[in-house]
């Protein structure tokens, strides 16, 4: 009898995954498979990576929708997540089947139509944190999980292929980064650090889930850094991993931001710089080893994780072409790194209100001032914890060389205690921050110049006070981005001029990207419980 009920379910599996194909063969859809090669040099209308290149540059060849029509662009669909509560995923979009992910669900949808292709979902041991989406590699497509685990899916049907743990979601942690897929070899993170939960990065097979190397964000005795933790405290360090990077090919290097220490608000635990937290590490992409770090914030005492993303760039700095590496950190300074050695070459403030700290040695180190550190009473420091940009992904335009990103101004008020660590998963930040009511939270979209941080323009998006969200560039001078108030906004790229603006109606949390799908241009966003999308009306993109 048992045998019988296997065979009948595998049968209807079976007639359910022909079902799936067919459907997606009868709307003219092909669910391709992704190769290397097509990951190194992407085809203008797929979006393929988090950041659409390996560079994360955000920057889109599509021309179809140009300052002179973008007055036309109109929504073309809108997808209901089911039970979504606030989505913060960056669509991929392969050959017209776009992925989108929320905790624990992963969906397949015609891009020219939004509508469902399959569905995955799966009940978790513990529900924590966000997802911010999926990978893809060959006929794959990678997720993680907020029970620390990464599944990987037919990319056809939705079937699971295979599931590895990233972490133990008994000890607390989760995993909401989406997954990184280079060449055999799928790279994905963990979040936790301000639970005392230490982070790393973990490379797994493609095909088999098979865990290849895993790098260590907090250096175990003997390892080179573990000495700027004092006595055990290490051990509970943090140092989560809770967003993307970034991948040079011909350097065969990783490069990936690092959260906060812990605990978060009181530094006498921990006495030290504590590597490699609040850094950017270079890692070798073969084998997991460390090639070299920078440290934006040494000792944090503020929660500024510098896990913003990486933006890669080969361009002129003083006469000569270099491999730069270029980052907005939350603690409100614009960085330019050489990639190849990690050298610092420039760093400026990105923001107006900026008092932690005076400047930036010629090596880079923040130049502290006095008297800014969390007390029991309370300290003013400006930017706030929740920092000058987060998790909301910068861009870069070839054309103009400049590099746009989300901004907040504000200042907060940053307080500390003594807490003893717990097991399982439990808040280690000894105290918080609360916003400066005399200072509160504003939001812009701001432009500067890639090698020396001079702010070109800004856009201020009115009454936006909370995270936002992440850019995307044109090839036709634009630069997208939404708001925490719902609305979704087109500027020059040049001049910062807005152009276009359409709300959505709920506030976007997520990075835009665009596609085309038989010729015709489209931008995608994730708002709310939505994925909504937008293209010019039938017939004009042939003008």
């Amino acid at each position: 009898m048992i045998d019988e009920m296997s065979n009948r379910a595998a049968s209807i599996g079976h007639v359910l995954r022909c079902a799936v194909v067919a459907g997606l063969l009868a709307a003219g859809l092909s669910a391709g498979e992704v190769t290397y090669e097509q990951l190194l040099d992407p085809p203008p209308e797929n979006w393929l990576t988090y950041g659409r290149t390996y560079d994360s540059q955000r920057h889109s060849p599509l021309d179809q929708i140009t300052k002179e029509n973008i007055s036309q662009l109109a929504p073309a669909w809108i997808f209901p997540m089911p039970g979504a509560r606030r989505l913060e995923s960056v669509p991929i979009v392969v050959d017209g089947v776009m992925y989108v992910s929320q905790p624990n669900e992963v969906y397949a949808l015609d891009a020219r139509a939004g509508r469902q292709i399959w569905k995955w979902r799966r009940e978790p041991a513990r529900q924590r944190g966000n997802n911010r989406g999926v990978a893809v590699l060959g006929n794959l497509v990678y997720v993680s999980t907020p029970d620390a685990h990464l599944v990987a899916l037919d990319a056809r049907t939705g079937s699971m292929v295979w599931e590895s743990e990233i972490a133990s979601s008994e000890d607390g942690y989760w995993s909401p980064a989406a997954p990184f897929a280079i060449d055999g070899r799928i790279i994905a993170g963990n979040a936790a650090g301000d639970y005392g939960l230490n982070g790393w990065l973990d490379a797994f097979d493609a095909t088999t889930g098979e865990r290849l190397w895993r790098f260590y964000t907090i250096p175990r005795p003997g390892e080179p850094g573990n000495e700027t933790w004092a006595g055990d405290s290490w051990k509970t360090g943090g140092g989560a991993t809770w967003l993307s990077g970034s991948f040079d090919p011909e350097l065969n290097l990783l490069y990936w931001g690092i959260g906060n220490p812990a605990p978060d608000f009181d530094g006498e635990p921990r006495r030290g710089d504590n590597l490699y937290t609040e850094s950017v590490v270079a890692l070798d992409a073969d084998s997991g080893k460390l090639k070299w770090h920078f440290q934006f914030t040494p000792h944090d005492l503020h929660d500024w994780d510098s896990v913003e993303i990486p933006i890669l760039v080969d361009a002129p700095y003083k006469g000569r072409l270099r491999k730069l590496l270029v980052h907005a950190d939350r603690n409100g300074f614009y960085y330019v790194l050489d990639r190849e050695t990690g050298e610092f070459l420039e760093g400026v403030p990105f923001i107006d209100k900026l008092n932690w700290a005076s400047g930036l040695t010629e090596t880079g180190r923040p130049i502290r001032v006095p008297g800014v550190e969390p007390t029991l009473q309370g300290n003013f420091v400006c930017p706030s914890t929740s920092g000058a940009t987060n998790w909301m992904s910068p861009a870069y335009n070839p054309a103009t060389n400049w590099f746009y990103l989300a901004v907040k101004e504000g200042c907060g008020v940053s307080y500390k205690s003594k807490q003893e660590f717990r097991p399982g998963g439990f808040s280690y930040a000894a105290t918080g921050y609360i916003e400066s009511p005399r200072f509160p939270w504003q939001m812009f979209v701001r432009a500067l110049d890639l090698t020396t941080g001079e702010r070109k323009w800004e856009y201020k998006q009115v009454n936006s006070r909370h995270y936002g969200a992440g850019l995307v560039s044109t090839a036709t001078g634009l630069i997208f981005a939404g708001d925490d108030q719902g609305f979704f906004t087109a500027l020059d790229a040049k001049t910062g001029e807005p152009l276009w603006h359409f709300n959505t109606g709920t506030r976007i949390s997520a990075s835009p990207i665009s596609y085309a799908v038989k010729g015709r241009q489209y931008l995608a966003v994730c708002s709310g419980v939505n994925v909504v999308t937008f293209a010019l009306p039938a017939g004009l993109e042939a003008d």
